[in-house]
C-alpha cells in the first residue's frame, strides 16, 4: 500500500515534467505505421494538433493522446516510415508561411511551391489553426463583393466578410460560379481588389492545372494563390489544406487588406477528415462521420469575417463548395454547412440541363445579408426581380396546361422568359456592376419585350460591347455615384435610345 507521503511526492514529480519550458527534446518510437497513421510510443509530453518529426524527416500532427499510445497523422509518405523509428517532438503547432510572395503561386497544404517556379521567399508563418475573432473585432457586413454574375449579384448579393455556400450535384457550374467571382476581381480598383486564395481538396492535378491555367490566361494569378490538396495526397494533406488557405487569407486580413478564399470542396473535405477518424479508431457517429465534424467546419468558416476599423477593416469572404448526391440538400454535411454559412447558392441539375446557367435556383438560394451587401443602384434595379422570377416560374407551371389566360397574365409571362434568358450568362464573362445595372435596368424596362426570346442573349452581348465602346463614361458615372438619380436614369434611358437606332 502507498503511504500518504509516497503519493506526495509522485505528484510532485509529475507537476515537475508539466513546467513551461521543460526540455522538448522528448523521443518516442513507432510501434505500428499504415494507411497514413502512426503509432506512437512514448512522447509523454505531447500536445494534441503538436508537430512531431519522423527519423526519415516527414513530419506528422497529434491527433489522438491515448494511455498506451499517441495517434498520429502523417503529413507526407508513409513508406518512407518503418516500425522502431524514432519520433521527436518539435514543440510547435503546424504553420504555413504567408505574405506577399505567396501571391501567384501555387503550393500543397503545408505551404511549399509545388509550380516549378523556385522557393517562395518570406519569413513569416502563421499557424494553420486559431480561434477566430470575437464580436467585438467584427463590424456588420456592409461591402458588397462582386461576382460578376448577374443572377448572383442582384437576387443573392456576396458581402465582403461573408460565407455564402455553393452547393448543387456534381457537373452543375458550383467552380464555375467561385472561378468568375475570382475573374471578375481583375474589374475591381487595384487598391481595394480582394486577393484570392483557391484551396482545391481532393481534385485530379490535371483539373487543378486546367483551373491555374485558366486563372495565368485572364491574368488573376497575379493576384491569386492556389493551396492544392489533390487526389493522389494522403488524407491529413486534404485535412490541413482548407486550415492553411485560411491562414494565407488572414495574413491580409490582419493588415486591412480584403481577401476572398473558395473552399473546393468541403464534401471532400469531410470525406478525408472521416477516413483520418475512422483509422484513428474514433468511434464514428451519424452517417459514419465523426461527431465532431461540425466542429471541423464551423471552426474554419467563423474565421471569415469584416474586421472592426480598430483592426483595420480588412475582410475574408469564403465561399465554401458542398457537392450533394442527387438534388439532396438535406443530407448530413449538406444541411450542417447550411447550418453555419450566411446564406447559400443553390445550383440546380435539372435547370444546368436546360441551358440556364449559371443553374441558379432562385427560390431555395439565399444571401443572408442581403441588400446591405448591394450598391444603391443595384437594389434599385434589382429589387422587384427575384419576386418577378419566382412569379414567372410559378406563371409558367400554370400556363404549360394550356389555359387560356388574360393580357396582363400574358406580358407577364413573355417578360419573364426575356429576364430568365437575360440571367444567363457565359463562363468566363463577368460584368462589371455598372453594366449589370444597365442591362436589368433595360430588362424591367420592357427594353427587350419586342425581342424574340432566342434573340436576347445576342442583343445583350451586343449592348455590353456598344457600352464598353461608346458609352465608357455613363458606366464611369454609375460606379461613381452608386446610385440612380433623376439626371442618371435620363442618361441610361438616351444610352439604350441610342443603341436601338445604330443597331
Amino acid at each position: 500500500m502507498i503511504k500518504p507521503e509516497e503519493i506526495t511526492d509522485i505528484i510532485k514529480k509529475r507537476i515537475e515534467n508539466f513546467v513551461p519550458g521543460a526540455e522538448l527534446s522528448e523521443t518516442g518510437q513507432v510501434l505500428q505505421i499504415g494507411d497514413g497513421i502512426a503509432r506512437v510510443y512514448g512522447l509523454n509530453r505531447a500536445l494534441v494538433g503538436e508537430l512531431v518529426e519522423f527519423e526519415s524527416g516527414v513530419a506528422g500532427m497529434v491527433q489522438n493522446i491515448e494511455h498506451e499510445n499517441i495517434g498520429i497523422v502523417v503529413m507526407g509518405d508513409d513508406t518512407l516510415i518503418k516500425e522502431g523509428d524514432r519520433v521527436k517532438r518539435t514543440g510547435r503547432v503546424l504553420e504555413v508561411p504567408v505574405g506577399e510572395a505567396m501571391i501567384g503561386r501555387v503550393v500543397d497544404a503545408l505551404g511549399r511551391p509545388i509550380d516549378g517556379k523556385g522557393p517562395i521567399k518570406t519569413d513569416k508563418r502563421r499557424p494553420v489553426e486559431i480561434i477566430a475573432p470575437g464580436v467585438v473585432e467584427r463590424q456588420p457586413v456592409k461591402e458588397p463583393l462582386q461576382t460578376g454574375l448577374k443572377a448572383v449579384d442582384a437576387m443573392i448579393p456576396i458581402g465582403r466578410g461573408q460565407r455564402e455556400l455553393i452547393i448543387g450535384d456534381r457537373q452543375t457550374g458550383k467552380t464555375a460560379v467561385a472561378l468568375d467571382t475570382i475573374l471578375n476581381q481583375k474589374n475591381e480598383p487595384a487598391e481595394t481588389r480582394p486577393l484570392c486564395i483557391y484551396v482545391a481538396i481532393g481534385q485530379k492535378e490535371s483539373t487543378v492545372a486546367r483551373l491555374v491555367k485558366t486563372l495565368e490566361d485572364n491574368g488573376a494569378m497575379e493576384y491569386t494563390v492556389v493551396v492544392a490538396a489533390c487526389a493522389a495526397d494522403p488524407a491529413s494533406m486534404l485535412y490541413i489544406a482548407p486550415y492553411a488557405g485560411c491562414a494565407i487569407g488572414e495574413e491580409f486580413m490582419w493588415n486591412g487588406r480584403h481577401a476572398l478564399i473558395v473552399y473546393d470542396d468541403l464534401s471532400k473535405h469531410a470525406q478525408a477528415y472521416r477516413q483520418m477518424s475512422l483509422l484513428l479508431r474514433r468511434p464514428p457517429g451519424r452517417e459514419a462521420y465523426p461527431g465532431d465534424v461540425f466542429y471541423l467546419h464551423s471552426r474554419l468558416l467563423e474565421r471569415a469575417c469584416k474586421l472592426s476599423e480598430k483592426h483595420g477593416g480588412g475582410s475574408l469572404t469564403a465561399l465554401p463548395i458542398i457537392e450533394t448526391q442527387a438534388n439532396d440538400v438535406t443530407a448530413y454535411i449538406p444541411t450542417n454547412v447550411i447550418s453555419i454559412t450566411d446564406g447559400q447558392i443553390y445550383l440546380e441539375s435539372s435547370l444546368f440541363h436546360s441551358g440556364i446557367r449559371p443553374a441558379v435556383n432562385v427560390g431555395i438560394s439565399v444571401s443572408r445579408v442581403g441588400s446591405s451587401a448591394q450598391i444603391k443602384a443595384m437594389k434599385q434595379v434589382a429589387g422587384q426581380l427575384r419576386l418577378d422570377i419566382a412569379q414567372y416560374n410559378e406563371l409558367a407551371s400554370f400556363a404549360q396546361f394550356g389555359s387560356d389566360l388574360d393580357k396582363s397574365s400574358m406580358d407577364q409571362l413573355n417578360r419573364g422568359k426575356r429576364m430568365v434568358e437575360l440571367l444567363k450568362q457565359n463562363q468566363y464573362a463577368p460584368l462589371s456592376a455598372a453594366e449589370q445595372v444597365i442591362v436589368l435596368y433595360a430588362g424591367t424596362h420592357g427594353f427587350f419585350d419586342d425581342v424574340k426570346v432566342e434573340n436576347v442573349r445576342e442583343e445583350e452581348t451586343s449592348l455590353v460591347r456598344w457600352l464598353r465602346s461608346s458609352r465608357t463614361e455613363l458606366t464611369a458615372a454609375i460606379m461613381k455615384k452608386k446610385q440612380l438619380d433623376d439626371e442618371l436614369t435620363a442618361e441610361i434611358e438616351k444610352a439604350l435610345a441610342d443603341f436601338r437606332k445604330t443597331h
